[in-house]
């Protein structure tokens, strides 16, 4: 029987050594941002790293997607109010599309001409807003089980979700109810985070190698409370993305497929590859078929620009 966490890391041991990265501060639509860099590489765009989770900084993705670094630049940044970029004033009113905004103004602050963005998870409508609004400085995106172009996968989550836990994690998911969720104390948004986390894995196995790290945002839980009470709806600006997108889902995992599929029809330009024997974490979980599928996409020419 394989063991999914010794064939992550062998996949891990096959690799270089991630390179260094620089860290900076960029002023942005009066924030202080704070951004790391790997070297950049000579004749091609660097990519744009969007974590998602809400409540988390961008450690989630490094050195995740560190063998991304060999051929191109990557550029992390932490949210604002995440990580080391503080909150902005009136934090309790932040909402996602404050986030998506936040990206064109980063990359004209960083001096980048055009780049390609990758956003995993709630980071992939992060992106896929943010590249509709900025399409000539975007070539490229690439979204990793992102959440789809409306809120209604929402409840097939906590069902899959249910289903899979066990225990006090279990127990925690059936206590924080669909109205809970819908306030912004972010000890409670954490504990949701907690609580669901083993469920986004294929392998259980797998999941105990991993744990989210412990943190509080109250602009994250502000975000994460108003997209889970009011739902939401981006078809419209997303029909406008006419960049091509490669839209990635594991195949098992808890947020559905089917959000993926969303994605492709309501985009202009998208195609969907679904990994077999991956959830939510497909870095960790198939790394070798992940890599692959986005070096592919990444390498092809650029089709020409639509009439």
């Amino acid at each position: 029987m394989s063991d999914p966490y010794a064939e992550f890391l062998a996949f891990r041991r096959s690799l270089p050594r991630p390179p260094a990265r620089s860290r900076r501060r960029v002023q942005a639509r009066g924030l202080d941002f704070a951004v790391w860099t790997t070297p950049s590489v000579a004749g091609v765009p660097p990519m744009l790293c969007v974590n998602g989770g809400l409540l988390y900084a961008h450690g989630l993705l490094w050195p995740a997607l560190s063998p991304l670094a060999e051929r191109r630049q990557l550029v992390f940044y932490d949210q604002r109010g995440r990580g080391e970029t503080k909150p902005p004033p009136g934090a309790r009113a932040a909402r996602i599309e404050h986030d998506a905004g936040d990206i064109p103004a980063l990359r004209e602050a960083l001096g980048v001409e055009r780049w390609d963005i990758l956003g995993h998870s709630w980071g992939g409508g992060v992106a896929l807003l943010a590249a509709a609004q900025d399409l000539d400085g975007v070539r490229r995106v690439v979204t990793v089980d992102a959440v789809g172009p409306t809120s209604e996968w929402m409840p097939e989550l906590r069902r899959a979700a249910l289903a899979r836990l066990e225990g006090a994690a279990r127990e925690a998911v059936e206590r924080l109810s669909d109205e809970a969720l819908g306030s912004d104390d972010p000890a409670l948004q954490e504990a949701w985070s907690h609580a669901i986390y083993p469920a986004w894995f294929a392998e259980p196995a797998l999941a105990r190698h991993f744990a989210p790290p412990a943190v509080r945002s109250v602009t994250g839980a502000a975000v994460a409370a108003r997209l889970r009470r009011e739902g939401y709806d981006w078809r419209e600006p997303l029909r406008a993305l006419r960049r091509p997108v490669l839209v990635i889902h594991g195949r098992d995992d808890a947020l559905p497929v089917a959000a993926a599929h969303a994605l492709r029809a309501t985009l202009p330009d998208a195609r969907v590859v679904v990994l077999p024997g991956s959830g939510h974490m497909p870095f960790w979980e198939t790394p070798a078929s992940f890599f692959r599928s986005v070096e592919t996409f990444l390498s092809e020419a650029m089709p020409p620009p639509p009439p």
